[in-house]
C-alpha cells in the first residue's frame, strides 16, 4: 500500500456532499489537500479548516472546474501552495433533473461540461507532474446513471458514461507510468443533491436504504493507496446494478 503522506490531493466540487467527505478522509490518510469550490466560499473555508485542524495542509480555491481558465487557477494555487499535484479525485459536477422533451441544447452543454469538460480538463493538468514523477492517482466520481441510464436525465446519464470511457482510456495508456486511473459509480448517496432529486428513492436499491459519504470516501482513499488498482469502476451502489 503507498503512503498518502506527503501527498498532495485536489478535490474539485469538495465544499459539500461527498467531495467534502473525500477531502476530508485523504487529509485523515495523510495528505494535503486543495479544497475546491465554485460558489459556497464559506463551506470551502470550512472544509480547509478542518483539515488544518487535523494537522494537514490545506487551501480552499475558488474556481470553475468547466473551464480552462478555472483549472489553470486550480492548478496554479495549488502547485504553488501545496506542490506538485499526487492525487486528483474529479468529483465536480451537477445533477440538472429534466426528462426527455425538456432538455434544451444549452441544458445538454452545461451538464456536460461540468461533469465531463471538467474531468478532462483537470486530468490533463495534472498530468504532466505525474508523469515527470512517475506516480499518480486519479479518481473520477461517476454515478450509476452511467450504467442504467438513472432517474437524474439522458444528458446526465450521457456525462457520467464518458467519465467511464476517459477512467479507461487514461487508465489503459498511463499504467507503466506509475498512474492508476479509476472511476467509482454511487448511488442515492445521503447528500443535498440526492434530497434535490424527488425521483431518487430507496425502492432501487436492494439493501433498503441510503448510502453514507463515508461509504464513499473510504473507497477513494483505498484507490489513492493502491498501485495495483486500476481502469476499474468500483460501484457503491447499495447493489441497484450489479457488475
Amino acid at each position: 500500500m503507498d503512503e498518502l503522506r506527503r501527498k498532495v490531493a485536489v478535490v474539485t466540487g469538495s465544499s459539500r456532499g461527498i467531495g467534502r467527505d473525500i477531502a476530508r478522509a485523504l487529509a485523515a490518510a495523510g495528505a494535503d489537500v486543495a479544497v475546491n469550490y465554485c460558489h459556497s466560499a464559506q463551506a470551502g473555508l470550512d472544509v480547509r479548516n478542518d483539515i488544518l485542524e487535523m494537522g494537514q495542509r490545506a487551501i480552499a480555491v475558488q474556481a470553475d472546474v468547466a473551464t480552462a481558465e478555472g483549472v489553470a487557477k486550480l492548478f496554479h494555487e495549488t502547485t504553488l501552495h501545496l506542490g506538485p499535484i499526487g492525487i486528483l479525485v474529479n468529483n465536480a459536477g451537477i445533477a440538472r433533473v429534466q426528462r426527455p422533451g425538456e432538455i434544451r441544447e444549452d441544458d445538454w452543454d452545461y451538464v456536460l461540461n461540468q461533469n465531463l469538460k471538467s474531468c478532462f480538463l483537470m486530468t490533463e493538468a495534472v498530468l504532466p507532474a505525474m508523469r515527470e514523477r512517475r506516480w499518480g492517482r486519479v479518481i473520477n466520481i461517476s454515478s450509476v446513471a452511467a450504467q442504467t441510464g438513472g432517474v437524474v436525465g439522458p444528458h446526465y446519464a450521457a456525462s457520467k458514461a464518458g467519465m467511464h470511457g476517459l477512467t479507461h482510456y487514461y487508465a489503459r495508456n498511463l499504467a507503466t507510468e506509475g498512474i492508476t486511473v479509476n472511476a467509482i459509480a454511487p448511488a442515492l448517496i445521503e447528500t443535498d443533491m440526492l434530497a434535490a432529486n424527488f425521483l431518487a428513492t430507496v425502492s432501487n436499491i436492494p439493501v433498503g436504504r441510503l448510502g453514507k459519504v463515508d461509504e464513499v470516501s473510504s473507497v477513494a482513499v483505498l484507490l489513492a493507496q493502491n498501485g495495483y488498482i486500476t481502469g476499474q469502476t468500483i460501484n457503491v451502489n447499495g447493489g441497484w446494478y450489479m457488475s
